[in-house]
Parts: C-alpha cells; sequence; structure tokens
C-alpha cells in the first residue's frame, strides 16, 4: 500500500512516535513532510511519552492524533492506555500505527518472537480495536476500515492499524547524517580492546551486532557480553542490577542514545547508588539508527550535565578515536562510576551479521562467566 494514501486516508495532521523498521516507509514519508515539526510531527523518546504527547494535542485541539510504533513499544503504552486515554477515565481518541515484528509464520529475530504472538492480544485486552494491513490490503480496504474507526473514535475510544512486514510502500528516500568522523563499530572494537576480559552489557541493535561480530574477528569468546536483543532502554539498569552484585568486578555498560533517551530515569537511579565498579558508555549519533536513522533528541542534550546532574562523580564526551581511547584507559584504571559519551557517525556495515547464539545460550554462557569470575576471585 502507497503509504501516502494510506495517510490521506486516515487524514489526521499531527503525528508523533518511536521509529520502527517495519513503519520505515511511514517514517521517511513524515520526515519528508514535516520534518520535525512540533505542530505536525515529533519523535518522542518512548512510547508511553507518544501517547501523553499525543492525549495533549487532543485536549488542546480537539482533534484525533496518530502514534506510531514498533509492536515492542505496546508495553510502553499500557499504562496511559488504561488510565488515561480508556473510556472509563478521560475518553480520549488515539490512532495507533504497529509495526508487527515476529508476526506468527514469519521469521523474525527471537526478542520479537513472543511479542508477535500477543500484539493483538494486548491490544484487544486494553480495548484498541484493531484493523491488520498487509501487502495484499486495498485502499478501498483501509477506507473502509477508517469509517469504521472514526465510530469507534468518536466514542472517546483508541483503534489501530497493525502493519505487516513489507505493506506499506513508495516512501522517499531520505537521507540520515551528521557530522561526527567516528563509526561505531570501531568505536565498540576500542571498547572491548580496553575492557579485556571485563564483562561488558550492550544495548539492543547494531551494537551488540557489532559487539558480537568483534569477538568473533579478534578470535575471543562470546561469553564476556550479555547481548540486550531486546528490552530498549534497559541495558543500563541490567548493567547497574550486576554492577551491585558483583562489586569486586569492573561492568562495563554499551548504551545508545536512543536507549539512554528511552527511560532516562536509569541515570538517576544509577547516579544515587553510584557503584563504583560501573562505567556507562553512551554511543551517541543522534539517530534510531538500527530501525532506519530517524532523528533522535540526542542531537541537543547534554548527557555529560545530566550524568552529573544524576550524580555521576566523573562524566565526559568525546569525539575523537585519541580522546577515546585516554577516558577509556583513565575509567579502566580508576575506582570510580564513569559517564562516556562517544560522538559517532551515522552508518554500518552493509553485510553486518546477527548473532549465531541464541538469546537463551548467551545469558547461560555469560553467568558462567561471572561465576568464573567469582570463583578466581576467592582464590
Amino acid at each position: 500500500m502507497n503509504v501516502g494514501k494510506l495517510v490521506d486516508i486516515i487524514g489526521a495532521d499531527f503525528f508523533t512516535g518511536v521509529p520502527d523498521s517495519q513503519l520505515k516507509a511511514l517514517c521517511n514519508y513524515l520526515m519528508n513532510k514535516y520534518g520535525i515539526d512540533p505542530k505536525h510531527h515529533i519523535i518522542a523518546a518512548n512510547e508511553g511519552n507518544c501517547t501523553a504527547l499525543a492525549a495533549g494535542y487532543h485536549l488542546a485541539t480537539g482533534k484525533v492524533p496518530v502514534v506510531y510504533m514498533q509492536n515492542s513499544g505496546e508495553g510502553n503504552i499500557i499504562n496511559p492506555v488504561a488510565s488515561l486515554l480508556n473510556d472509563k477515565v478521560y475518553a480520549i481518541p488515539m490512532i495507533f500505527i504497529i509495526g508487527w515484528r515476529g508476526e506468527p509464520g514469519i521469521h523474525d529475530e527471537p526478542q520479537h518472537i513472543y511479542q508477535g504472538e500477543i500484539t493483538l492480544k494486548l491490544l484487544k485486552d486494553m480495548d484498541i480495536v484493531s484493523y491488520v494491513i498487509g501487502k495484499e490490503t486495498t485502499y478501498d480496504d483501509v477506507t473502509k476500515a477508517m469509517e469504521g474507526f472514526r465510530k469507534v473514535l468518536a466514542r472517546g475510544k483508541d483503534v489501530a492499524f497493525v502493519i505487516r512486514k513489507g505493506a506499506l510502500s513508495d516512501a522517499p528516500k531520505v537521507e540520515y547524517k551528521n557530522n561526527y568522523k567516528m563509526m561505531r563499530e570501531e568505536i565498540i572494537r576500542h571498547i572491548a580492546k580496553v575492557a579485556g576480559e571485563d564483562p561488558i552489557v550492550s544495548t539492543t541493535g547494531k551494537a551488540s551486532r557489532e559487539l558480537f561480530e568483534t569477538r568473533t574477528s579478534n578470535g575471543q569468546s562470546h561469553k564476556y557480553d550479555f547481548l540486550t536483543v531486546g528490552s530498549m532502554g534497559h541495558t543500563s539498569s541490567i548493567a547497574l542490577g550486576i554492577a551491585i552484585n558483583k562489586s569486586s568486578q569492573r561492568i562495563w555498560c554499551v548504551d545508545g542514545d536512543g536507549s539512554a533517551l528511552m527511560h532516562m530515569g536509569a541515570m538517576a537511579v544509577i547516579g544515587a547508588n553510584k557503584p563504583d565498579n560501573l562505567i556507562h558508555v553512551i554511543i551517541n549519533n543522534g539517530a534510531h539508527e538500527t530501525v532506519g536513522g530517524m532523528p533522535t533528541v540526542a542531537g541537543v542534550v547534554d548527557f555529560v550535565q545530566i550524568a552529573f546532574a544524576c550524580g555521576y562523580p566523573k562524566a565526559v564526551s568525546v569525539d575523537t578515536f585519541e580522546d577515546l581511547d585516554k577516558v577509556l584507559e583513565r575509567a579502566k584504571d580508576e575506582r570510580e562510576l564513569t559517564f562516556i559519551e562517544v560522538k559517532c557517525s551515522i552508518g554500518a556495515r552493509d553485510d553486518l551479521g546477527r548473532p549465531t547464539t541464541t538469546a537463551l545460550e548467551n545469558k547461560i554462557n555469560f553467568m558462567k562467566y561471572l561465576k568464573e569470575l567469582d570463583d578466581v576471585g576467592k582464590k
């Protein structure tokens, strides 16, 4: 289905969301038409954030907004949908456009499988009427669905278009870039070299894929790393939980700007607990690159000042490999909670692979390695 035609049928003039590869055609269409325009299009930090923002739009204008997301974001919208939008509360109408990753019968990555199975059920449980759009769906089909949706929306209820893989087409090409030079994969190689045999917790998306391939190309074991292939925004909290309970072992967290923004409150919790064995690295390219390159707000965020304000005793930002190596070595030598922002270009190898071990194998091997470190420390 032509993405522009879908937008025309929906007839809304305000969109907010978190980008998704399944919805890349829609994201590119919106970026080409509006860019980032507070009156028409805002990329928010997380899906709950989008939902509340859209609710404010409705309160101010009386119009129906559109919120777009990957189906993994359904978890983030449950609270505002149930306690804010629902017709037993404020009856705020909203249209959700949801990319269906992990649809049953369609091959996908392990973090999407269960989410794919429960996508439609979660919508039903949230009292959100849904309509699935696939490659075979016609304009007439969507027009009729939208006519039915308008009756539902008029009652203060919410609706959702669920988008199957490859269903949207004909998006304009949009180039996403910044002015930084360092490639993320090379940054990760430098981190892995300095970290040595220290455990690393890496964020979802290409960062974990690149860390996996770095270990492979170095002939190293993958046991050193916990690859957070799903659960975007929670990498630093996982690292904190490990660091607190393995206090004699230095723990590295390789985070991304989109991930850090999604649940930024985690930094306040880290700063308040001050684990002196945790090094928190955010690789900041100002983009949701793994799902297409659409911008985050990280380009105008001062992560270093946020880290200091949250209680990190040390925080620094670098944009050259010379400075990166210096701060990595210093952080490894010192025993103090440290925050490092690394400014990064947008882009990755076209032939970047995916982990060849399962998520469960990764967990088991990582936990065994943490126990090995405990046993060595007791000798």
